[in-house]
């Protein structure tokens, strides 16, 4: 079916093609604003940036740290055996360097940059939704307009678990793992900038594994029974997506499948909704069809 954007602002005339490229040029243009205003907010208030949220992970009082090794100690009461700090991680303050003369500046810009995308995320998709919706008819404007809402909570809340569950789990495997100890670590703030950035930017684009079944069904890529046939190929695909996103042990690996496997089950159930709302629009076109024959006989 071919779409026929409308350009709100004209009345009912159709748009042409430069005219499309045009409204997608402002549309990216604002969008890059809010990116712009986000990073010069997340570069002005650089301590919050930098010692309250980005290193934070990695010292003993951070919630998950903490935590963790709180309920150590309480299995470890319970059962009356076993060493309780084993589940205390990031006990140890380690020293992060710059090796570069202008390295902190560039850090700096570089993180305001991803702090600004991220904040900014909500209102790139909202700008992508105004360009898209002329072209939809108005039960999938409506759908579609619960969807944006959903895939900024579940992008967020992919940032989320990994910056409070994956990223403290990376820190601690990765600081502490040593192949001798004549080998000393001395990490840059590079690398760990980008770690973590890494690791809060995928999982906030895999949690948006909903949304893409709703739009690949919608267009007809995928079906339910589709997705269902290829569950188990889902599983190790999911596995073997975590083992990338996450530092090489089973727990991180885990710990990162589980709501996967869970959000592909939701997905499912999306996309079997979508089918049927698509089987009850295609048989009341064709009830309409079969009585606008009959009134013509």
């Amino acid at each position: 079916m071919a779409f026929k954007w409308k350009n709100l602002r004209k009345g009912e005339a159709e748009m042409s093609f430069l005219e499309h490229l045009e409204e997608l040029r402002w549309h990216i243009i604002r969008s890059i604003l809010a990116i712009m205003a986000f990073m010069i907010v997340a570069f002005v208030f650089k301590n919050v940036l930098f010692d309250t949220v980005l290193l934070a992970p990695s010292m003993p009082e951070f919630i998950t740290n903490r935590l963790l090794c709180e309920f150590g100690h309480y299995i470890s009461s319970l059962l009356h055996t076993g060493n309780p700090d084993i589940l205390c991680i990031n006990t140890h303050q380690f020293n992060l360097i710059n090796i570069k003369m202008a390295g902190q500046l560039t850090t700096h810009i570089v993180v305001s940059m991803v702090a600004g995308l991220i904040l900014a995320f909500p209102f790139i998709i909202r700008e992508f939704w105004s360009f898209f919706r002329p072209a939809l008819h108005s039960s999938e404007a409506k759908h579609a307009r619960g969807a944006v809402l959903a895939s900024t909570l579940l992008f967020f809340t992919g940032v989320l678990f990994g910056y409070f569950m994956l990223t403290p789990l990376s820190i601690h495997f990765l600081t502490s793992y040593e192949i001798s100890s004549d080998v000393v670590n001395q990490i840059n703030i590079r690398s760990y900038i980008g770690t973590l950035s890494s690791i809060c930017l995928a999982t906030g684009l895999v949690f948006e594994l909903p949304i893409i079944a709703f739009f690949l069904t919608k267009i007809g890529i995928v079906t339910p029974s589709f997705m269902r046939k290829y569950r188990r190929h889902s599983i190790l695909v999911i596995f073997i997506l975590a083992a990338i996103i996450t530092p090489p042990d089973i727990f991180s690996q885990t710990l990162v499948a589980i709501p996967l496997m869970i959000l592909y089950e939701i997905s499912i159930f999306i996309s079997a909704g979508v089918m049927k709302t698509k089987e009850k629009e295609h048989a009341e076109f064709m009830s309409e069809g079969e009585n606008t024959g009959n009134d013509a006989k």
